[in-house]
């Protein structure tokens, strides 16, 4: 008998991190590495956020709060969530939790039962089907096309569902491909969902402020108001913020589901960093205009990407609405020989020896659920983006 439990073994350590961790460790050598795997904006985070965290350690605001959030910054979530998504929460419908990360565990811990059924559309988050593994459910993966801008479709969905089904995980914008839904397309899934009153959705808004063009963000409970009671509307400070290290996460959904996670969260971490919570409220509450002048870069910079890459011989990428990602594909590649004499057989070779050769650090498909794809995050400098993006062009040029 393995001294580790056997449910560690149906899950993979973050292939993101993984990456990111070989990145590090080439450039700690000397090596002229350009991350692109990493999803952190290279903004720092704004200086009203942080001397409203000095503020908070001088104050001594450094005991422990309540498990899941301190009240103020619960209330300014039910505030945000009207102002800016048209929802009605209380504050004792709002979890707080060590990053998104934690909200996401704690929800599908305490609601999965063996052999309970997780619809999860790809691409998607790494992090989404190991949760539910370890939760000790199953995952029914969707995938979907570049064709439909990897956008899940009505009759796929309604397809799925079976009795056996406890939750949609979705995610718009979407890490990894940037695909955000408009109010018809996410309609025509929510109209799906009504049909099936015991499948409950989880949605991931983390990149709810990261669009481009005018595009207007949506959340499902705000289009079919009939979700509300089975819908946990999950977000955070990382990215829009500039604040991934802080590790604030949050979700507002019914009590019954709170409680469950409060309950969860009390035996695991407790409360999330009290300083944390309150750089968080200042965010919430603070002057929010730095937001739309990060964008103008972050579209700028995805204009920039997305012409070079599709400019590369055998790439091709589409204009994503949201987040700070693209998600191109490299079939062009695939059955070409790299410089290094290696024949690349799957979208991981691609990146591997990218990365070797070119010392160009992106994420492979698979990680996310779709081959032959590739991440890239265009979070980092205008630069360092030319510079690897034109690596990329070189690398693609070398394949014979």
């Amino acid at each position: 008998m393995g001294f580790i439990a056997d449910s560690l073994d149906r899950i993979q350590p973050s292939a993101t991190i993984a990456i990111s961790g070989k990145a590090m460790a080439l450039k700690a050598a000397g090596k002229d590495v350009i991350g692109l795997s990493a999803g952190e904006p290279d903004f720092d985070t704004p200086d009203n956020i942080k001397e409203a965290a000095i503020a908070a350690i001088n104050a001594g605001k450094t005991k422990y709060t309540p498990v899941d959030g301190i009240p103020e910054l619960k209330q300014a979530i039910c505030d945000k969530l009207k102002r800016d998504n048209n929802l009605d929460y209380k504050p004792s419908q709002v979890s707080v939790g060590t990053g998104g990360k934690q909200v996401l565990f704690n929800a599908l811990l305490a609601t999965i039962n063996p052999g309970d059924e997780v619809i999860i559309p790809a691409p998607y988050w790494v992090s989404y089907p190991d949760i539910v593994l370890l939760a000790g459910g199953k995952v029914v993966s969707l995938e979907t096309t570049d064709a439909d801008n990897f956008k899940l479709q009505p009759d796929v969905l309604e397809a799925a569902i079976t009795d056996k089904t406890k939750w949609l995980i979705f995610n718009s914008p979407s890490n990894p491909s940037g695909a955000a839904y408009t109010h018809d397309e996410l309609k025509a899934l929510t109209d799906v969902l009504m049909k099936h009153p015991d499948v409950w959705v989880l949605t991931d808004d983390m990149y709810e402020h990261l669009v481009y063009d005018d595009f207007e963000f949506v959340t499902p409970a705000q289009v079919e108001p009939g979700l509300y009671d089975r819908t946990l509307t999950m977000n955070g400070v990382s990215k829009a913020y500039a604040m991934t290290g802080w590790r604030i996460g949050y979700a507002a959904g019914p009590e019954k589901l709170i409680g469950a996670m409060r309950k969860l969260q009390s035996q695991s971490t407790s409360n999330p960093s009290s300083i944390s919570q309150w750089a968080a409220l200042e965010a919430l509450n603070g002057p929010q205009d730095f937001i739309d002048a990060n964008n103008k870069v972050f579209k700028e910079r995805r204009d920039l990407v997305v012409s070079m890459l599709n400019q590369a011989t055998g790439l091709s990428c589409p204009t994503p609405e949201g987040a700070f990602y693209v998600y191109p594909s490299c079939e062009g590649a695939i059955g070409k020989t790299a410089p290094s004499g290696k024949v690349i057989e799957t979208d991981e070779d691609f990146v591997t020896e990218l990365l070797e050769t070119e010392m160009v650090a992106a994420v492979h498909g698979g990680a996310f659920g779709m081959s032959p794809f590739f991440r890239i995050s265009y979070a980092t400098s205008t630069e360092a983006l030319t510079e690897g993006c034109e690596r990329i062009q070189r690398f693609c040029a070398a394949l014979k």
